[in-house]
């Protein structure tokens, strides 16, 4: 393929690059907008891909969209997206802050194809990125690698991919048909008989495993479906007026410029309000069915707690777990068709981010304030990280809630560094031109 030049290259066509799209459409000069390109893997715009069921909703308000918070009467706002498809009536009288995940994906489908000046190309993967040093010594692009062939040189790097897929080490020797993380659940479960008598466990006691747990209790109607999880039950989200302002936009200065231990001690405190709990209709919803489970006589939905995966094999054709009872230190094994994955991603950087690092010969893929990773000086060009930093910028980093305000903040600092270069490179011409002229 033809090697593409541009200014700016975005990894990921998710909430937080269309979010800067906009951004940079909205804010910043128009030729830099022009000279922006998005890759996406996917052939579409899908949000949550591996969990877009029918049934599920967000946690966040339709407010916090990629734009409103940043410019209210921005017409790439949620509320302009159902009016321009005759769904705003139905959705006010709804009565609900939180639309369900299917109408955020076709919003940021909507905003995608929306976009006048950046350019989103699909069904390109990233493979590497790699700094291209410069006669004068220093590092003013990257080149990126896609899996198709194709190479792309930018001056500047925004990684908005997400976070890896976190499967633990116990059930990672399994045969990959047998493993299914949160991630992939639609597609791949579609490809069971609905009608087969499957057993299945899901591993994960937070959102995402209640919600896998329930769509195979309720689509394959004589499937066994066993929940095991380290915590002592399934609880609520952490959801009090007060902590959510902790999700502010305006409150990530305040957590930047916090010592560690504090950082240590919010994040550990905020982690119900986003990583170990359920939303409360998702916990009825599942107490009730399994009340009337036992009411019936039923059998179909299990659930065992303080209890943890301690090792998995293949045998006969099945699937056997050893489960680690954390009360009294006891194993026992437990037999089943598939294990379904409700454990998160790595906390860790993704690998893309390290590989970058590592290639600038930086000890880590760290970010400054700005989201910009921090490099050598002999670096102009630059590397953004999105939704990657809550050690640094707060749990709600990986969240919808700081999107319209962070993607301001880069296209900030995409500009400011586009001037101090610019200013750089003209005293240099000046000092020629002075050496010149004696």
């Amino acid at each position: 393929m033809e090697r593409q030049e541009v200014e700016l290259l975005a990894i990921g066509a998710g909430p937080a690059n269309l979010a800067l799209a906009v951004a940079l459409e909205e804010l910043a000069a128009p030729g830099l907008a022009d000279s922006a390109l998005i890759i996406e893997r996917h052939d579409d715009i899908v949000w949550q891909r591996g969990m877009l069921l029918p049934w599920t909703q967000s946690q966040v308000s339709f407010l916090k969209d990629l734009v409103t918070l940043r410019n209210p009467r921005s017409e790439f706002s949620f509320v302009n997206y159902l009016h321009s498809i005759g769904r705003l009536d139905e959705f006010v009288n709804l009565g609900s802050f939180t639309p369900y995940r299917l109408e955020i994906s076709d919003y940021l489908r909507w905003v995608g194809e929306s976009l006048r000046r950046v350019r989103i190309e699909f069904g390109r993967r990233c493979v590497s990125v790699e700094p291209v040093p410069e006669q004068d010594g220093g590092v003013h692009r990257w080149l990126v690698r896609t899996a198709d062939g194709g190479e792309i040189l930018c001056r500047d790097l925004v990684i908005g991919a997400g976070r890896d897929p976190h499967v633990p080490d116990e059930v990672a020797a399994l045969p990959r048909d047998r493993v299914v993380h949160s991630t992939e659940f639609s597609a791949r479960m579609a490809g069971l008989d609905p009608d087969g008598e499957h057993r299945i466990v899901v591993v994960g006691g937070a959102q995402s495993a209640a919600e896998m747990y329930w769509a195979s209790y309720r689509n394959l109607p004589n499937a066994q479906v066993t929940m095991v999880m380290r915590s002592i039950g399934l609880n609520a989200y952490e959801s009090s007026k007060f902590t959510n302002e902790l999700f502010y936009s305006s409150f990530v200065d305040e957590f930047h410029g916090a010592l560690p231990e504090a950082r240590e001690q919010l994040l550990r405190e905020m982690h119900r309000t986003n990583y170990a709990g359920l939303a409360p209709a998702m916990l009825d919803t599942l107490y009730r069915e399994m009340y009337q489970e036992r009411l019936t006589g039923g059998d179909r939905l299990h659930m065992i707690t303080m209890t943890e995966i301690a090792g998995a094999r293949m045998e006969g054709g099945e699937v056997v777990l050893t489960l680690l009872d954390r009360k009294q230190r006891r194993t026992r094994e437990l037999r089943c068709d598939m294990v379904l994955l409700g454990t998160g991603f790595d906390r860790a950087m993704p690998r893309l981010a390290r590989d970058v690092a590592a290639a600038a010969g930086v000890g880590g893929a760290t970010v400054d304030r700005n989201y910009r990773m921090n490099l050598p000086p002999d670096y102009t060009a630059g590397c953004y990280l999105q939704g990657v930093n809550e050690a640094t910028h707060g749990i709600a980093d990986s969240l919808l809630s700081v999107l319209a305000v962070r993607s301001q903040e880069i296209v900030a600092d995409l500009l400011a560094h586009r001037g101090a270069a610019e200013s750089v490179q003209a005293a240099a011409d000046a000092a020629a031109l002075l050496v010149n002229a004696k």
